[in-house]
């Protein structure tokens, strides 16, 4: 299902001219070598180019379509014209070594064989080079000693003749297409990405892009050992596919990745998207929907809108179709090969809606400093650990886990849940409005309680002791705050917040003693507040049931913690109303 995707995504980007035809490839290219009609070089030219990274910028090899480049192991294996300084200076940065003999030799026969019909200037000029240089004698040419450190850093290199790039002669282009029809290979089978009968492919192409990848790129499809293997297939024969759906689905795999503004990374993932059609504005909406920022707010809020009205979706004035296909792919690096941590597809229109109704779990009552109306995914991962730790990195598949969720509108994985709650723990009871919106989503969700627009905020309605004895405390809470004059910078939070949340039945009869001696204070400076204090406290006491719960479920403390949070809310409106 993911490679048949990838090749319709790729006959989508053709049609458009976004990707190289089979047979081609996009490479990065630092350096162009001139050569002259005879075939002496004549000169060294960066192809580098000036880009922004961020609000820095840095030189970066030029993005050219080059004839494909083979996929490398550890033998030598070259390429045609675009290679790099072992291949076609035959140096490196240590110097001259028989393994870089034999790849320049390597490149020098493959030309040969490659161009030996071609008459063509361009042609018989790299032929010539090939059998005039001499590697050993480089470091003679005052354009390659000048250049040295540059040729040999590891970036690619190409042939120009007189100020024309080589892949771009007519008759070079008919000479590559003419040897790959012929060295074709003579293994044959069913394709089972296409479902067609096609020369199979030994090796998949290396997909580039993915963080904690081998920078040389990783396979997604690959077999290396014989327990591995079965009925006596080898490598990539014993998962055959075509040399067409392979080249189709790396191409436009690597191509997605290359997107970096509609690429994103989440825990151990790399996140890639796309609409079935190829057409942008799908990934622009999708990642406007997984990072909120205060700019694109009110694109939000508009396309959320659009969904409730049953209206086309618009995206700066371009429409969407809600019934294009979407996909979704999170791959994870392991060493020289991918894993897929998840992979989903649905109608555009029913992603959007499922992370709406998201969102919409989400929603909670926040500070009147707080200007964010929507909590993105990176937010909620960042509360479930110790941002004061080097490491702040989620449980390893954690953000996968989350993103499937939300997509497929299914239950949130349990460690998002749990670790919330550890964090709150760990800071003794420091419940912010992003974990109460959490907490509160996965109340909905897994648990089916804490619906509605009624729990957004306070709800005085509530009869659920968990959530009563969380107002509770934090009543508690304030009673000794301003019987110090608020002048405390230990609470009973510090001391008792988490026991109180696990075992109340212990801990409430404590805090309700405490409270009477600090109620004596409030009497005697703050009388009116004393009489509110009481009033509060009687009303919710009036709520509880005689015997309070000896323990409260992992459910229980969630609602524990939104009634805490929502009290605590409720006390800095009613001050700021004052």
């Amino acid at each position: 299902m993911i490679l048949q995707a990838l090749v319709k995504y790729y006959e989508n980007l053709a049609e458009q001219g976004k990707v190289s035809r089979l047979g081609w490839c996009h490479a990065k290219v630092s350096y162009e070598i001139n050569l002259s009609s005879e075939g002496d070089i004549i000169g060294i030219t960066s192809r580098k180019i000036e880009d922004m990274r961020g609000k820095k910028a840095v030189w970066v090899p030029a993005n050219l379509v080059v004839p494909e480049m083979v996929t490398r192991s550890s033998g030598v294996a070259a390429n045609f014209l675009c290679d790099n300084s072992k291949y076609m200076l035959g140096i490196d940065a240590e110097g001259m070594n028989p393994r870089v003999v034999d790849c320049f030799q390597a490149t020098k026969e493959k030309h040969g064989q490659i161009l030996q019909s071609a008459q063509g200037k361009t042609a018989r000029a790299i032929l010539a080079y090939f059998e005039k240089w001499d590697p050993e004698k480089a470091a003679e040419y005052p354009v390659i000693r000048e250049n040295w450190e540059e040729l040999t850093e590891g970036g690619n290199l190409i042939f120009s003749v007189e100020g024309q790039e080589a892949q771009d002669d007519p008759e070079i282009r008919d000479c590559w297409e003419n040897y790959r029809a012929q060295n074709g290979g003579e293994d044959n089978g069913i394709c089972l990405v296409t479902g067609k009968k096609a020369e199979i492919s030994r090796i998949h192409k290396a997909i580039k892009g993915v963080p904690g990848a081998q920078s040389s790129g990783a396979a997604l499809v690959s077999f290396n050992a014989p327990s591995f293997e079965s009925y006596g297939k080898e490598q990539s024969y014993n998962a055959p596919v075509g040399k067409y759906a392979e080249f189709a689905y790396t191409t436009a795999l690597n191509y997605l990745l290359s997107q970096r503004d509609y690429t994103f990374s989440m825990g151990d993932s790399m996140i890639v998207y796309w609409a079935e059609s190829g057409k942008e504005q799908y990934q622009k909406c999708f990642l406007n929907m997984f990072r909120p920022t205060k700019d694109n707010q009110k694109k939000l809020k508009d396309i959320f809108d659009s969904l409730k009205e049953d209206t086309k979706i618009y995206l700066e004035d371009a429409e969407m179709d809600p019934k294009q296909n979407f996909y979704i792919l999170a791959l994870a690096p392991n060493a020289a090969r991918l894993s897929v941590r998840f992979f989903y597809v649905n109608s555009f229109g029913k992603i959007i809606q499922n992370i709406a109704d998201h969102y919409e779990r989400l929603e909670i009552v926040k500070p009147a400093r707080e200007e964010q109306d929507y909590l993105g995914i990176r937010d909620m991962l960042n509360e479930t650990v110790n941002q004061k730790s080097k490491d702040k990195t989620p449980v390893p598949n954690m953000a996968a886990l989350v993103l499937q969720a939300i997509l497929s509108g299914g239950r949130y994985p349990a460690s998002l849940y749990a670790n919330t709650l550890i964090r709150i723990r760990a800071e003794c009871g420091n419940v912010n409005w992003k974990r109460a919106a959490i907490i509160k989503a996965v109340l909905i969700k897994n648990y089916n309680c804490m619906e509605g627009e009624a729990f957004m905020e306070s709800n005085d309605d509530c009869k659920d002791v968990p959530y009563i004895l969380g107002k509770l405390f934090c009543v508690l809470e304030e009673v000794q705050w301003e019987a110090s004059n608020r002048k405390i910078k230990t609470t009973i939070r510090d001391s008792y917040f988490n026991s109180a949340c696990a075992t109340p039945a212990m801990i409430f009869p404590v805090l309700l003693k405490l409270k009477n001696s600090h109620m004596k204070k409030l009497e005697r400076d703050k009388i009116g507040l004393k009489v509110d204090l009481e009033k509060k406290i009687a009303c919710l006491m009036e709520k509880l049931p005689p015997k309070l719960p000896e323990r409260l479920t992992l459910q229980e403390q969630g609602e524990f913690n939104i009634g805490y949070y929502h009290q605590q809310q409720e006390k800095y409106k009613k001050g700021e109303d004052k």
